[in-house]
């Protein structure tokens, strides 16, 4: 028989539907046999404890990225994480940091969509539209694989420092996707697309202290899409101030 050993979960607790209310911590003490998830535990407290517990949960296999928290102290998805994996037997739950809190762990992420969309995070091109697909060799492919990988969790952008004073930065998120396009070999977009991201609140403002990389559950590093296109922009700076066309 599977033993089961007992955790208190102290759950920060707020709805800013209520702003009479000020944030609180719930308890509950629940017991977790070995191999269960935090998210599985807040299902488990939100069905049979406190039915009016907030939170974001959908696949449930770190696809999805509905469920990025801070749990005891780390940022991470309360799907992949297992209770057994923390030295304590309290496990404290927060919502994730630099974005508003709508009710618990539910965070109102509008700024983090926003500028998503704001660096156009689709292939843009110039050419006609060709009658088969466009093929990428291995290194091609290999450029924009980490990339590629990022689940849109908003794990970087909660870890952000520099979110934390300036609320106008792009992000790490934002900042990652689009390196994904511009070093894509079938991007065209112009060079001027840059500009979006060439100032104090764009890719100049990243600190580089990598708390984005420590923060993705899926190893994407966007510190290495903000000097990717450190170098995209300095290219196309040296190019129009010389007046040639880019290749």
């Amino acid at each position: 028989m599977i033993k089961a050993s007992a955790y208190t979960f102290k759950i920060l607790r707020y709805d800013a539907a209520e702003p009479g209310n000020a944030p609180r911590f719930a308890t509950y003490r629940i017991n977790v046999i070995p191999g269960l998830t935090v998210l599985t535990v807040l299902l488990r407290i939100r069905e049979e404890l406190d039915g009016t517990l907030a939170f974001r949960s959908s696949c449930r296999s770190a696809v999805c990225g509905s469920c990025g928290m801070v749990m005891n102290g780390e940022i991470g998805l309360a799907c992949r994480t297992q209770v057994a994996t923390f030295e304590s037997d309290t496990i404290i739950l927060e919502p994730l940091p630099n974005l508003e809190v709508i009710r618990d762990l539910v965070v109102d992420l509008t700024p983090f969509w926003q500028m998503y969309e704001k660096i156009q995070p689709y292939l843009i091109r110039q050419s006609p539209v060709p009658d088969k697909e466009i093929p990428q060799s291995e290194a091609e492919r290999q450029r924009i694989d980490q990339f590629v990988n990022c689940i849109l969790c908003a794990c970087c952008y909660g870890a952000c420092p520099v979110l934390a004073r300036e609320p106008g930065y792009v992000g790490p998120a934002a900042a990652a996707k689009l390196a994904r396009f511009v070093l894509d070999s079938r991007d065209e977009r112009p060079g001027a697309a840059l500009e979006t991201v060439d100032d104090e609140k764009g890719v100049w403002a990243c600190d580089t202290v990598f708390r984005c990389i420590d923060a993705c559950p899926k190893e994407v590093r966007p510190t290495d899409g903000i000097v990717d296109l450190r170098k995209a922009i300095l290219k196309h700076r040296f190019h129009k101030l010389l007046g040639k066309s880019e290749p």
